[in-house]
């Protein structure tokens, strides 16, 4: 059977005042009279918003409150004037979860937002129940990592000139890479004006204009290096229960590094939730949130003994 994809974003939206400017998210299903509640965190990447799960929150619905926000200067949170470096976000995402007091929480997690969970899971152990990622970044990428056309591209967005025409200017990210490139299906309009909305002009793009500058490529001399390869250790050595799953073709988690993930994390179970290309959640919501559901209902508050590591 197949089931509709909805453009509907029917939740209400909420705001958090974090370090002077407003971060926007959406909750449901809190239970006040429940303190062990799960809370299913549902992190976005670059260039999207709480939007991509508007098709897979519902499927927690009975297992804890769900909580997703948008990242600071996207979706509908506020565009202060910072340099929207993954430490920048990292730092009001961490502020965030800090003043909501986000307890026993269940991550799901995808692209940026992935790194960005990933780093606060192995730091904050002892706060997580469990991880469900899906075309993340679970390492430290290099350039012999990256196809030929990904090397030419992703050079291209590096380059001040280049890549300030390509994203901030043509907005590739929006355009060609979330409605054309990263998707199986075509994007209706309502969904496309959803995503497209915050980022009207060049200035207002500077936060998806920021992020291809922050994969570390260069090694470990480039910022960001020592977190991810940090968590990408972690990740391999926490007894946190995680679910991966996975689509075809892929473009971050292609077939190798899916094999690499089974053989080498601990308390994994991995689905394969159909086809698809980056934004899976476009192309199998339904998928993404059974299987959420299935594992999320095996999943138990309980001390999980620490991953002793320094993560910075």
């Amino acid at each position: 059977m197949v089931r509709n994809i909805s453009p509907n974003f029917p939740y209400e939206s909420k705001y958090l005042n974090i370090f002077g400017s407003d971060m926007h998210y959406v909750e449901e299903y809190a239970d006040a009279s429940n303190p062990d509640q799960l809370t299913f965190l549902f992190i976005h990447g670059n260039p999207t918003s709480s939007y991509l799960w508007r098709n897979i929150i519902p499927y927690v619905e009975g297992l804890g409150r769900a909580i997703a926000p948008d990242l600071i200067g996207m979706g509908k949170s506020d565009k202060p004037a910072i340099n929207y470096t993954f430490q920048d976000h990292f730092r009001y995402l961490n502020e965030f979860i800090q003043q909501k007091n986000l307890k026993n929480i269940v991550l799901v997690i995808h692209d940026w937002g992935s790194a960005l969970g990933f780093l606060y899971a192995a730091q904050n152990e002892e706060n997580i129940v469990g991880i469900a990622f899906m075309e993340a970044v679970t390492k430290a990428l290099s350039w012999k990592d990256a196809s030929f056309l990904e090397r030419i591209l992703f050079r291209r967005f590096r380059n001040e000139k280049k890549g300030h025409k390509m994203i901030a200017v043509n907005n590739f990210f929006i355009k060609q890479f979330l409605f054309k490139l990263g998707t199986k299906r075509k994007l209706t309009e309502e969904e496309k004006a959803h995503y497209a909305a915050p980022y009207p002009t060049i200035e207002s793009r500077k936060p998806i204009r920021v992020w291809p500058k922050e994969i570390p490529f260069d090694g470990p001399s480039q910022s960001n290096w020592a977190s991810i390869n940090g968590y990408a250790q972690w990740l391999e050595k926490t007894t946190v229960p995680k679910l991966l799953l996975y689509a075809k073709p892929g473009m971050i988690l292609k077939k190798k590094e899916v094999e690499r993930i089974k053989k080498s994390y601990k308390k994994l179970e991995a689905v394969y939730v159909g086809k698809g290309k980056h934004y899976i959640q476009e192309d199998v919501p339904h998928e993404i949130g059974s299987a959420i559901k299935s594992w999320a209902q095996k999943l138990r508050i309980s001390p999980v003994a620490p991953t002793i590591m320094n993560i910075n």
